[in-house]
């Protein structure tokens, strides 16, 4: 499975110039975490909701100040036809949360460590499923006068 399967669309992104005010309520708005800084489309760096706590202003920055001040430069990405695998090991590896996800060198997406729990239990689901319906199939023993089932 690829990456850009389960990754989620689209993804919030700024421009480094932006205010913290703006972002803050952007994330509120779209109910994330965290917003992409892209410039011409490319990553630029990325701010969560943390950043914007602990640096921006809980560290006492004017809601003004622009949100290159408090985002995190590093930014690690995946490609969207990466295999999933690639994104598991990405995540192992460098121990970040979320991964924007590129196509031809601009942002297209983001993949998030709940974007794969999800996607976990959607394959786990569909394992399951076959077995849960045939023992909800399974017709019940006849009642007992206490209304507990026979044991067969």
């Amino acid at each position: 499975m690829k990456v850009s399967e389960v990754m989620t669309v689209p993804p919030v992104c700024v421009e480094p110039h932006v205010s913290l005010a703006e972002v803050t309520r952007l994330m509120a708005e779209c109910a994330v975490g965290s917003v992409l800084v892209v410039e011409d489309g490319a990553p630029h760096g990325i701010v969560t909701d943390r950043d914007l706590a602990v640096r921006g202003l809980g560290g006492g920055l004017d809601p003004k100040a622009s949100v290159d001040a408090v985002m995190s430069p590093r930014v690690v990405t995946v490609e969207a036809t990466d295999e999933l695998e690639v994104a598991y090991q990405t995540f192992r590896r460098t121990e970040v949360r979320r991964l924007p996800v590129l196509d031809a060198g601009r942002v297209v997406g983001v993949l998030t460590i709940d974007d794969l729990l999800l996607d976990v239990f959607r394959r786990l689901a569909d394992l399951l499923g076959p077995v849960a319906w045939s023992v909800l199939h399974e017709p019940p023993g006849p009642p007992s006068e206490t209304g507990v089932p026979h044991e067969p």
